[in-house]
């Protein structure tokens, strides 16, 4: 492992301050607190109320909440595809062992809650930040250890060497700041090597407002810093405090930063962005003060209120069936009640008004909503699906923010992984040994995903980008009209529809060599034929063709086939009604 000496604590610290003035110049630390605030419901933070009333309807939270669930509602795929449709079988076994990996780890990093929260961010914050890592004490099941980890950064910790460019992978450096207890900060310097470890203090950093835990002094901020080394072309870090290093600089071995960046709304030359609850802050405080007006006006004249002569009552008695003593004179006049004012009923008509207004420019009417009264099921639909136009463009921001994510994780696999177990797909003679779990493992050398002729497109999308189950139906229908080879129905079933789905292929094959051996032994001149492809009758027995119904050809074809037609079909069904 190469170090590189040219950076020290001091350097980094200075970099690291002016990013932080660069934010403050923005106003970005007020911008997120304050957009925080709202969202939560702390919009009379800073008010002095004096015992008035500070109502808070907070349909800003309700806008966002569904912009980011209806984004991120689907169940979303990462596939790598080779570029060339005509890749050897090397590439495509390559693809195919990624693809399962992707799986592997859009479960392990729970992707479904880090996408909703990553775009949350951006929502509420500007700015959407991942940072991925290497973990090299996780339990992987194998000899080789380790593991892909992703997390979520605030936009308040993530500080670019050019901050007039969003892209990453344009920038000279990036630094992550975060906010660590002492006592591991001086441990994992102890394990680095590092000369004075024991010299590592505490520190009061309050100039980062996301984290409440700044003025805690047995906290250290830390920094770590990423950039691009020119003569080795892949990405080298350096971690350290204000006074000393944590961890001497080292190769990564990566050749991309391993840093994903959303902003919610572009602003030119500055890679952050504007958040969706920024512009509607003004609107959530017009109607606050409308509603705590209106609450003002009916405590104070909402009830009648009592007028009466005081020079012949002395004192007024409210109580129930109480006596009022009258000094002479006509009691009608004594005492007259005052009709309570009345609110315009336009103040409530106006606050309505601003409500919708503000949420159907944010696509978020009252069809998309629910709201609306379902007379016409073709017409909400419709509805619906124009109120999701707006936020088309940051769906598609968003899946290739994930595509991103998918080539770091690519690079990773490259770097870390190795050499490991993984399911062997190919032909399994009968008899041979499985796997523990029931499946055949073979080693699988990981590098490869760092060769030049290896280049894989990643497309992002919902489930039904790939539509599984269109797939599946289409598959269905060949095979009930004797179109596809039984082998080849199973062979294209996406994973997890079918247990032990190999297993299965390789006893279908295994049972046609048999019949095949048995036909060619009982009679020699038919040679040794191969059996017919389709899913017809018995071999030489005049069986049924492709037109004909599935029934007719189901009375010949083998139990285990049977059987594995009535297992494929049921996962169909299941996955039609989700």
């Amino acid at each position: 492992m190469r170090k590189e000496n040219n950076q020290d604590c001091r350097t980094v610290w200075k970099a690291y301050e002016k990013g932080l003035v660069y934010k403050t110049q923005i106003g970005l630390f007020e911008t997120v607190r304050n957009n925080e605030n709202f969202f939560i419901g702390k919009q009379w933070e800073g008010v002095e109320s004096n015992g008035l009333p500070t109502p808070v309807f907070n349909f800003l939270k309700r806008v966002v909440l569904f912009t980011v669930a209806s984004i991120t509602s689907s169940n979303l795929k990462m596939r790598a595809i080779p570029l060339d449709d005509a890749a050897d079988t090397d590439t495509a076994e390559a693809a195919d062992i990624v693809n399962r990996e992707f799986d592997k780890l859009f479960e392990m990093n729970k992707m479904g809650a880090l996408v909703r929260e990553f775009l949350r961010n951006a929502a509420v914050d500007g700015d959407g930040c991942t940072y991925t890592y290497w973990d090299p004490d996780a339990e992987t099941g194998q000899a080789s250890r380790g593991a892909i980890v992703t997390e979520i950064i605030e936009n308040t910790r993530v500080f670019f060497g050019n901050p007039s460019d969003r892209r990453v992978s344009r920038q000279p450096y990036i630094i992550i700041s975060s906010r660590e207890l002492t006592e591991e900060v001086r441990n994992r310097a102890r394990e680095a090597g590092v000369a004075g470890w024991e010299t590592i203090t505490g520190d009061t950093d309050n100039r980062n407002v996301s984290n409440s835990t700044s003025n805690q002094d047995d906290m250290t901020t830390v920094l770590l810093k990423l950039w691009k080394n020119q003569e080795t072309g892949t990405i080298w870090a350096y971690e350290c405090t204000r006074t000393s290093d944590v961890k001497p600089a080292w190769d990564t071995g990566l050749t991309q930063y391993p840093v994903t960046w959303l902003c919610w709304d572009y602003i030119q030359d500055s890679y952050h962005g504007m958040a969706m609850i920024t512009g509607l802050i003004p609107n959530q405080i017009f109607i606050n003060k409308l509603y705590a007006m209106s609450m003002i006006s009916l405590m104070t004249t909402a009830y009648p209120k009592v007028v009466y002569d005081k020079t012949r009552v002395s004192k007024w008695d409210n109580r129930v069936g109480a006596a009022i003593p009258v000094q002479g004179g006509d009691v009608s006049s004594v005492a007259k009640i005052i009709d309570p004012a009345q609110i315009s009923p336009q103040i409530a008509q106006f606050i309505q008004m601003a409500v919708s207004d503000t949420q159907a420019h944010l696509g978020a009417t009252n069809v998309a909503l629910g709201d609306a009264r379902p007379e016409n099921t073709s017409a909400i639909i419709a509805l619906q699906k124009a109120a999701a136009v707006p936020n088309e463009l940051t769906r598609q921001n968003l899946y290739q923010s994930l595509e991103d994510l998918g080539r770091i994780y690519i690079d990773f696999m490259g770097e870390y992984y190795g050499t490991r177990d993984v399911p062997d797909n190919a032909p399994q003679a009968p008899g041979a040994e499985k796997g523990a779990a029931g499946k055949r493992k073979k080693p699988f050398d990981f590098g490869v995903l760092k060769r030049a002729n290896l280049t894989l497109k990643l497309d992002v999308g919902a489930s039904s980008y790939w539509s599984e189950i269109a797939s599946m139906q289409t598959l269905d229908n060949l095979m009930m009209r004797g179109k596809l080879d039984l082998v080849d129905y199973l062979e294209r079933v996406p994973d997890g529809y079918i247990i032990k789905k190999q297993e299965l292929i390789d006893k279908i094959k295994a049972e046609r060599e048999k019949a095949e051996s048995e036909r060619s032994a009982a009679n020699p001149a038919l040679g040794a034929g191969k059996l017919p492809l389709l899913a017809g009758g018995a071999p030489g027995a005049g069986g049924a063709g492709p037109g004909a119904s599935m029934p007719a050809q189901a009375q010949n074809l083998p139990e285990i086939v049977m059987k594995a037609m009535a297992a494929a079909a049921q996962p169909v069904s299941a996955a039609g009604v989700k």
